[in-house]
């Protein structure tokens, strides 16, 4: 029996669910969890199937399923199979470091290609856990010229999403374009918003109660992609900056790691600039 993980997005109509199980049962297919979500401002329907079963051909029930689903339907057939990924880093290392450490042991649900950094800094602890990196200097360059060694790079390899594991770079127009979808980056998000250097001090020095983290997919426009998760901790008086960089740092590697976990088990769609998750 083999895993077989069904995505489906398109309009809402009445009949979906059952149009759908009585597609998947005529190939032999088991389901084993079954999670929908309909978005009723936009008319929209979301569902994630896990089957199991014997598919012998998968072109056949892609077209059963679109058969039977409204014009506009998006079908993803996935067989289990880990993903490929390339992290791209500046100089910090806490949520590289989480990253590699679950690579290293085979739990991260995905394979680390290569990392890309705009600096040596972190070379030595990537490449002493076997991981290939890469120096990009941005100096005395323009941004599409930097990009496209970047692209020269990824492109060597079959990559399905890029992490910007706190990646210090605002990434063009055209470089998101040619990997849409497919960026995930994680920033800190406090309430209020600080931007700029050095956010912690600035969340110090204004007194925050709430600091916190958003993983999210990246667009356009800055820090405003489709938000996969976010967190936030209390703190108070007794945090000083470094208690307060320090308690930013782990719940920026709590927040990415559960979106990358999410995403790498199919678990996320994008509907215009938000998503639907099933936990």
């Amino acid at each position: 029996m083999n895993a077989l993980t069904v995505l489906i997005s398109c309009p809402d109509q009445v009949g979906l669910v059952t149009n759908i199980t009585r597609a998947l049962a005529a190939h032999q297919l088991n389901i084993i969890a079954m999670r929908e979500f309909v978005d009723e401002a936009n008319k929209a329907f979301f569902t994630r199937i896990a089957c199991k079963g014997n598919l012998e051909d998968a072109e056949k029930l892609k077209e059963k399923l679109l058969e039977n689903l409204p014009n506009a339907a998006e079908v993803n057939l996935i067989t289990k199979q880990e993903k490929q990924i390339a992290v791209l880093v500046t100089k910090e290392y806490h949520c590289l470091a989480e990253i590699l450490i679950k690579n290293q042991f085979k739990t991260l649900g995905a394979n680390v290609k290569c990392v890309i950094g705009n600096y040596e800094s972190l070379r030595d602890f990537t490449e002493k856990l076997g991981i290939p990196y890469f120096f990009v200097d941005h100096n005395n360059k323009d941004k599409s010229e930097f990009e496209a060694e970047v692209k020269t790079i990824i492109n060597r390899f079959e990559i399905d999403y890029l992490v910007l594991a706190k990646f210090m770079r605002i990434l063009s127009t055209d470089f998101v374009k040619d990997f849409a979808g497919k960026i995930i980056n994680i920033h800190h998000s406090f309430l209020p918003a600080f931007i700029g250097a050095n956010p912690y001090r600035q969340a110090f020095e204004r007194g925050v109660k709430i600091i916190g983290a958003t993983a999210h997919f990246v667009t356009d426009n800055l820090d405003e992609g489709p938000i996969i998760t976010q967190h936030t901790n209390h703190v108070d008086h007794n945090f000083g900056v470094k208690e307060m960089v320090r308690a930013g740092k782990e719940i920026e590697k709590k927040v990415l790691l559960e979106a990358l976990e999410l995403i790498f088990e199919d678990r996320v769609f994008v509907s215009g600039n938000k998503t639907v998750v099933f936990k």
